[in-house]
């Protein structure tokens, strides 16, 4: 039996959060260098992962296949495609990023605080967190992937609820209560969802007799698998409920800017860059390959959502007074991208969300964890509490610069790439969409200069005039994220390889191809 590598890519995090929390209480520093080691060693398995995977090579590859629950067409089975391999390098590459970041979070609060602040508990979360979403990106058993996609709000609620913004250093009841409400609203919302999800699993059961997505795919394209076309529907539906819940896709979204908010800032990049990924992730692996022809049916109405999603998010990002929660609602309106990309049925339109998906994550994650490093500086979210901080601290300032220039897509980092395939992807089929979405486009460079503007530049205030720049300790944590989105945006090719094979095979399973372009016969 060869080495079983998927299976160690999950473990791995997840032995590591038990052996972290199991660290005794006076010892966190140790605790924090083994979350630390762990995540570095996930990294490593990780890139063997990718580089063992073979974009032209069989779709599904290093696979694993074990019973488990026989009585019920139930198996361990694991596999990874192009677009699977490239959002788990994504995730393995952010953990390192986040625990560093996160390195003084959940230290003990103020001497005479009644608060403690359980730093392993910390840690040991965000690698639970990572293991369960490494295994969400792996499995190809309907049940098992269902299993762990539910299985990760519990950590994700305990890390929002449990461990609040550094702002709120004073720990007062009202901070406590907005956490608390945060985390509550976060667990129902994608409860909800989970609990339609599993009809539509039970149902997709009754179906096909067994939850392996290979064999029900294998039977719906060789036709002995015969769904209803009211049946096809409602499955569809029941899975996508679910995925746009955690995406988020409006207007199943409102949970995401409290989260975001209330959450340290790591902990708002692990659910923004990391786990919501898994919602976008799903829809093509799962809504797409499972129910082609009620994907199509639904196609018009998603693409609306998704165009509202993306004017909605990047106009309430206008008008934010807080940065984290102006951070939440671009990120709202970049899902929105991504989730227009992938229901634009064309190749370039799923190779962008695909590529939109990593460089989200990438620069959400500079933008928020700088971000993150500001307000621990100042002690508050708010942006009218800030103002000239680029003439004391300038190099937070130059890499907050950049990670908003990121976000708003300007050409030559990473993101400008993706957005512009899911746009020319979509307006080849849907020019009316296309033409819309632009305008979201005009928006982010509204909300994020202005940003730029308000807390960096002008007069520096009194209560900035001391902020000292980033340190050592942030710039590892920042410097990194800058080089990818400047390599990714000058060459994505590395990334468009490994997809793009995928996204061929997602296009076949829809049984759509890309529409001819209409260019007027020369004369």
């Amino acid at each position: 039996m060869s080495f079983p590598l998927l299976t160690a890519t999950a473990a791995l995090p997840a032995i590591g959060a038990i052996a972290t929390a199991a660290v005794p209480a006076a010892r966190r520093t140790a605790a924090k260098w083994l979350a630390l080691l762990v995540s570095l060693a996930t990294l490593a398995l990780a890139i063997i992962v990718l580089v063992r995977f073979d974009p032209d090579g069989a779709r599904y590859q290093l696979t694993e296949s074990h019973a488990w629950i026989a009585d019920f067409g139930v198996r361990y089975e694991l596999g990874v495609d192009g677009i699977g391999v490239a959002l788990l390098a994504l995730t393995a590459l952010l953990i390192p990023f986040i625990v560093l970041a996160g390195w003084h979070d959940a230290d003990p609060l103020e001497t005479g605080s009644k608060r403690w602040r359980p730093t392993q508990g910390f840690f040991a979360l965000i690698l639970a967190v990572e293991a369960m979403v490494i295994i969400s990106f792996e499995a190809t058993d309907v049940f098992l992937f269902y299993i762990f996609f539910e299985a990760m709000l519990i950590p994700m609620y305990f890390l929002i609820g449990g461990f609040g913004d550094r702002a709120h250093a004073g720990s007062d009841e009202k901070a406590a209560a907005q956490r608390s409400y945060a985390a509550v609203k976060f667990l129902l919302y994608n409860l909800v969802g989970g609990l339609i999800m599993l009809a539509a699993v039970i149902g997709l059961y009754v179906v096909a007799g067994n939850f392996s997505l290979q064999e029900i795919a294998e039977a719906r394209a060789n036709g002995s698998l015969d769904m209803a076309t009211n049946t096809e529907r409602w499955l569809f539906l029941g899975f996508f409920f679910a995925f746009a819940v955690k995406a988020p896709l409006w207007p199943l979204h409102t949970w995401l800017p409290n989260a975001m908010g209330e959450a340290t800032a790591p902990v708002a990049v692990l659910i923004t860059a990391v786990v919501d990924k898994v919602g976008t992730f799903a829809m093509l692996r799962f809504c797409l390959q499972l129910f082609p022809e009620a994907s199509k049916w639904a196609t018009p109405a998603i693409l609306v959502l998704a165009v509202i999603s993306i004017i909605y998010g990047a106009l309430l990002a206008v008008g934010q007074r807080d940065i984290k929660r102006l951070v939440a609602y671009a990120s709202i309106s970049h899902f929105g991208f991504i989730i227009m990309g992938i229901f634009a049925m064309t190749s370039q339109g799923q190779s962008g969300a695909t590529l939109y998906m990593v460089n989200h994550g990438i620069s959400t994650a500079a933008l928020m964890l700088v971000a993150g490093f500001l307000i621990s500086r100042r002690g508050s979210r708010l942006i009218a509490d800030y103002g000239g901080v680029q003439k004391v601290a300038p190099v937070l300032a130059g890499t907050f610069l950049i990670g908003g220039l990121a976000t708003l897509s300007l050409p030559g980092l990473a993101p400008f790439v993706s957005e512009f395939l899911v746009l020319v992807g979509t307006f080849a089929r849907y020019p009316v969409i296309g033409i819309i979405a632009t305008f979201g486009i005009v928006l982010a460079a509204l909300y994020t200069l202005v940003l730029y503007q308000r807390t960096m530049t002008g007069p520096v205030k009194p209560e900035v005039s001391a902020m000292p720049d980033l340190r050592a300790r942030e710039l590892l944590v920042v410097a990194p994220l800058v080089v990818l989105l400047i390599f990714l945006g000058v060459y994505p090719k590395p990334v468009t390889d490994i997809v793009n094979p995928a996204v061929k095979s997602t296009m076949s399973d829809v049984h759509k191809q890309d529409p001819k372009p209409e260019v007027e016969a020369a004369k």
